[in-house]
């Protein structure tokens, strides 16, 4: 594997682990804070730094298409990163976030099925490990019932699998612009909500260094997804993004020592292995 497609790994595999680490962060920020607040906040920090990116780079200012494409994307990303964020914040980060991966892959690959030919063999393989993940993920943990989070975790996989397909229609020379018009979506989207709720409590001080890591890295996996969807294929390039919750499950490990039970460290593994599948 040499050149762009080297370059595309590279970046998608960048992104998994900015991805991964911003999202232990705000999961973690909304465990301790409003799940609203933590996610308006982090990302208007996401909004300020992407916004000097595209400063420093010397970008031009994008087509109104890309605007567009980038605005629509950014509604979707909010919807998905609201819901991973209460899922990682009311269940388990080590089941949500593999579960919400694997949507999230899937959906940018159906499209590219339907534009660029039918899935291969691993791949069909994969959506069927995948779904033999979400199902061993799902199965009652004794008398608990299904896992805390599950559903908010599938649905910020839809979230962000839709963010995949459309930010990648914005044109390939414009980077970081879309994410700006991505970003400043989702923060007015997420302030109209706290406005029509009345709901906005700002976080502690003790847990503001969380949300603002957790909005740096949110930008860093978008700006690096960006660059390695430009470098190859929509499709190669979300599933190896997709890889983000191997980094989360690893420092909710490390530092929350979550456990599961055998069934659903079976499923964990499942949705994991789905992913590369998925590429094809």
């Amino acid at each position: 594997m040499t050149g762009a497609p080297l370059a595309a790994a590279g970046f998608g595999l960048a992104s998994a682990a900015s991805w991964g680490a911003g999202d232990f962060s705000g999961g973690l920020a909304a465990r301790r804070s409003p799940v609203l607040p933590v996610v308006i906040i982090s990302q208007s920090v996401g909004l300020a730094t992407v916004t000097l990116l595209s400063l420093a780079r010397g970008e031009p200012l994008p087509p109104l298409a890309a605007v567009g494409w980038g605005s629509a994307a950014g509604a979707l990303g909010a919807a998905g990163l609201l819901a991973l964020y209460r899922a990682l914040a009311v269940g388990r980060m080590g089941i949500a976030a593999p579960v919400g991966a694997v949507v999230a892959a899937a959906l940018p690959v159906l499209f590219a099925a339907l534009f660029q030919g039918f899935p291969s063999v691993a791949q069909v393989a994969g959506f069927a490990l995948a779904l033999v993940g979400v199902w061993f993920l799902s199965r009652p943990e004794g008398a608990r019932g299904r896992p805390e989070g599950l559903d908010l975790a599938l649905l910020s996989g839809v979230g962000f699998g839709g963010f995949y397909i459309l930010i990648a229609q914005a044109p390939a020379s414009a980077v970081f612009w879309p994410l700006v018009a991505a970003k400043t979506t989702s923060v007015v989207v997420m302030l109209a909500l706290a406005g029509g709720t009345g709901r906005f409590r700002l976080p502690g001080r003790e847990v503001l260094p969380l949300v603002v890591t957790a909005g740096v890295l949110d930008v860093g996996g978008n700006a690096f997804f960006v660059l390695a969807e430009h470098a190859g294929r929509l499709d190669v390039a979300s599933v190896l993004a997709s890889l983000y919750p191997a980094t989360t499950v690893l420092l909710a490990r490390l530092i929350l020592k979550e456990r599961v039970s055998r069934t659903q460290a079976v499923g964990i593994a499942a949705a994991l292995a789905a992913i590369p599948l998925i590429a094809g």
